[in-house]
């Protein structure tokens, strides 16, 4: 049986993200690392999901990827597609959200999409239009420091607008609030009014729920993972596919356990504090990288003896204002991708040393990683945390790998990983 929704996800962890929230709610889903040689139709799924690494690159190329990764998709069967990005609507003024998500429109002949990067149970909600992440305003909660995608405006109609051609909308939540019918309508009237995107209010799973049905009709949606918690009972309600139960089943792997982290967010920041409690931990310093050290040798043999005795973390996770410092001395682009090469190159290192079990802390990060580990396809298992499922490589040397976005997990999220893993 061919897939019936098959999924564009512009990072890694956002790609792991709504794979383990699809499995939750009853899709066995595979990502696959890019658009891999062999046809969709022979993946045993429900759902597929592309993981790309475009969020941050320039817009042409984000654009290109996405649609071969549709293509490719197409071509295997899928009746239902979906562009992931980040809760935090992770983008610039110039894209790259707004961009794709118009170019998967035209390749559809789509009129419409929604873009809802609700994740309620994270903590990030939409109302009349403007993003929460908890209690606070977006620009509030630390995003306006990120060090490649600063969110400095709230407003996602604004922002969204600004990266489009086209007009966008706003279906809010006293509509979604009288249910799927009401919600439909108004976005028949919206795209009557020649709205094409459509940021969509959410702040809670109801609301949620409500969306997915609301949309089951619609080819193309758009937004973050939290719409997977109606879309697996959508898709069964429109007679697109049947819930076959036992979605997060994984082999079981064992082995080392190893953490690598390159995201500077607060959570993050956080984690790793948390673990260095109890764990030894080897941080990697990016001015020392561009001096042109080999801190990946120094740690990999700081971690030979220390991996025998339990999880090692090794981390370039640190402070905005440090991080800034770096890019500053060195260039942005320049920072990042020394970083995430060298954080990359120790990961193998540790495959080789027996670590069959990695956590890996950051979107970019676990794009490079992943890459370097040559892992092409993912099966994807239980949720960690919201947001953060396990997964065990399809084809090659087995690995379970946690892939987890900067802002996700509690603080003792490392050790609860690394206690959970299959």
């Amino acid at each position: 049986m061919n897939p019936v929704l098959g999924c564009i996800a512009d990072d890694f962890t956002g790609a792991t993200d709504l794979a383990g929230m699809l499995v939750r709610h009853g899709m066995r889903a595979v990502q696959t690392i890019g658009v891999p040689e062999i046809p969709a139709s022979e993946i045993d799924a429900d759902a597929v999901i592309v993981a790309l690494k475009s969020r941050t690159i320039p817009v042409d190329k984000a654009i290109a990827q996405s649609l071969e990764a549709l293509e490719w998709l197409q071509a295997g069967g899928c009746q239902r597609f979906y562009f992931k990005y980040c809760s935090t609507f992770d983008s610039t003024d110039t894209g790259n959200i707004g961009p794709v998500a118009e170019a998967l429109l035209d390749a559809l002949g789509a009129d419409q999409a929604i873009a809802c990067p609700a994740f309620p149970e994270n903590g990030r909600t939409v109302f009349k239009g403007y993003l929460y992440a908890g209690d606070v305003l977006l620009n509030e909660s630390g995003m306006q420091d990120h060090p490649l995608t600063p969110m400095t405006d709230p407003n996602l109609v604004r922002i969204l607008a600004r990266q489009s051609s086209t007009a966008v909308g706003l279906l809010d939540y006293r509509t979604i609030r009288k249910g799927a019918d009401a919600a439909r309508a108004q976005l028949a009237a919206l795209a009557g009014d020649g709205r094409q995107l459509v940021i969509a209010d959410a702040t809670d799973e109801d609301d949620l729920r409500t969306l997915a049905s609301a949309t089951s009709h619609q080819i193309l949606s758009t937004g973050g993972s939290g719409l997977a918690v109606g879309m697996p009972a959508a898709f069964e309600a429109a007679g697109l596919f049947e819930m076959q139960g036992a979605a997060a089943d994984l082999p079981e792997i064992g082995g080392k356990g190893a953490i690598i982290s390159g995201s500077c967010s607060r959570a993050t920041n956080e984690q790793v504090a948390r673990f260095a409690w109890n764990h030894p931990v080897f941080q990697i310093n990016p001015l020392e990288l561009a001096e042109g050290k080999d801190l990946a040798a120094e740690a990999l043999e700081w971690a030979k003896d220390r991996i025998k005795d339990g999880p090692v973390l090794i981390y370039a996770t640190d402070s905005p204002d440090t991080v800034k410092a770096a890019q500053d001395a060195v260039g942005r682009e320049k920072a990042g991708a020394l970083v995430e090469d060298a954080l990359a190159t120790i990961a193998v290192g540790l495959r080789d040393m027996g670590v069959s079990r990695m956590v890996v802390a950051g979107g970019e990060t676990s794009g490079a990683v992943v890459q370097k580990l040559n892992i092409g396809a993912l099966r994807i298992g239980p949720e960690i945390d919201p947001g953060v499922p396990w997964c065990v490589s399809i084809g090659g040397q087995k690995m379970a790998v946690a892939l987890k976005s900067g802002n996700f997990g509690g603080p003792d999220f490392f050790e609860s990983a690394l206690a959970s893993a299959p």
